[in-house]
């Protein structure tokens, strides 16, 4: 593979090779070995820190899997996302920056083009499912109760799907997985789009359905949940102690999701922004150190969203009477949740299950 790799002009013969790497080594590094290391080394921790944090709430949900509420497991369903991405994906990354050049072919590029794509959307249309039923929740609450665990899984099944076809979609002849311009990444060949107009097709389709429609939805959703919020405070003030405390609960709660969206927009933003540039810009418009930087903030989307669970956990219990109690209590059952009923009996389920 190395020696394909290393002959521009034999591997154009047998493998596509971006427009803009054709005259040069698509997997040599374009980036000093000293900066190749300190990559490695933060991929390395970013890694363990994700697999640990993901693990740990998909080990804490299974102990309770039947009792999973939708929003629960829609939650889950995030954290094998990410765990997806730092298992299948980042050890590829890690070993390359570490050699100084993508170790692992054609076949190695597309197949972790393909993982980090499929993964990647995946947590953001879930994120996008988790931001309507918080919606419904606290805008809609006669569909918010209507919607059960059938329906979660119904859910699941659209987000994989989903994620399956756009992620796929590149094999199909009308758009490719690529090197990243500093050699020891792969992504979507975002250079299409200066190569032909069916590029520029493939690049916008890709954008449209695959970050600004469910970004759209995400914000439309927490814009509507933050109008709602403040035209109900003085309303929620005049009812009983227990109707405001579930009002809390929901609202705290609406926080972490609210949380998890602007962390995993942060990361990418920069990152599409960039490709985007790649794309529509100038070629070779986008210094190669600096295309680096977004490419490796978007990969540590995957760690942030258990240390937001454990913050907010830590947090929300602290604040309850019981404190500590009520924080060790929950640590043996609990397991990080997005979801809260307005009954009493389902708010105590939820805490001290």
């Amino acid at each position: 593979m190395s020696g394909m790799a290393s002959d521009p002009n034999n591997s154009s013969q047998e493998e596509y090779i971006p427009h803009n790497l054709q005259k040069e080594d698509p997997f040599a590094s374009k980036l000093s070995r000293e900066a190749d290391i300190i990559a490695g080394f933060y991929l390395t921790i970013i890694g363990i820190l994700s697999t640990l944090g993901n693990g740990y709430v998909i080990f804490m949900s299974s102990k309770r899997k039947k009792k999973l509420r939708p929003a629960e497991i829609m939650t889950v369903n995030l954290a094998v996302c990410d765990l997806g991405i730092s298992v299948v994906g980042k050890p590829f990354s890690i070993i390359s920056f570490f050699s100084h050049r993508w170790m692992f072919g054609w076949m190695g590029c597309r197949w972790y083009g393909w993982a980090g794509f499929f993964f990647g959307c995946g947590s953001l249309i879930t994120m996008t499912a988790v931001s309507l039923d918080r919606y419904l929740k606290i805008c809609h609450l006669s569909y918010g109760t209507w919607l059960k665990r059938h329906h979660a899984f119904i859910c699941l099944a659209i987000i994989w799907a989903y994620a399956t076809f756009w992620a796929t979609v590149p094999f199909a002849g009308v758009g490719n997985y690529a090197p990243e311009p500093f050699g020891t990444s792969c992504t979507l060949d975002w250079w299409l789009a200066q190569a032909s107009v069916a590029g520029q097709v493939f690049v916008l389709s890709i954008l449209f359905f695959c970050l600004l429609f469910p970004t759209a939805v995400i914000v439309f959703s927490y814009v509507k949940i933050i109008l709602k919020v403040k035209s109900s405070t003085k309303e929620v003030a005049h009812y009983d102690t227990r109707i405001q405390n579930s009002h809390i609960l929901e609202m705290k709660l609406t926080k972490v999701a609210m949380l998890i969206c602007a962390g995993f927009l942060i990361a990418w933003i920069p990152y599409a922004v960039v490709s985007v540039w790649s794309a529509f810009g100038q070629p070779d418009s986008v210094p190669i150190q600096f295309s680096v930087i977004p490419t490796l903030l978007a990969k540590s989307a995957a760690m942030y969203n258990p240390i937001i669970y454990q913050v907010i956990d830590c947090k929300f219990a602290c604040c309850r009477p019981g404190g500590l109690k009520a924080k060790n209590s929950l640590k043996k059952s609990r397991t990080y949740t997005i979801s809260a009923h307005r009954d009493s009996t389902a708010m105590n389920e939820t805490q001290l299950e």
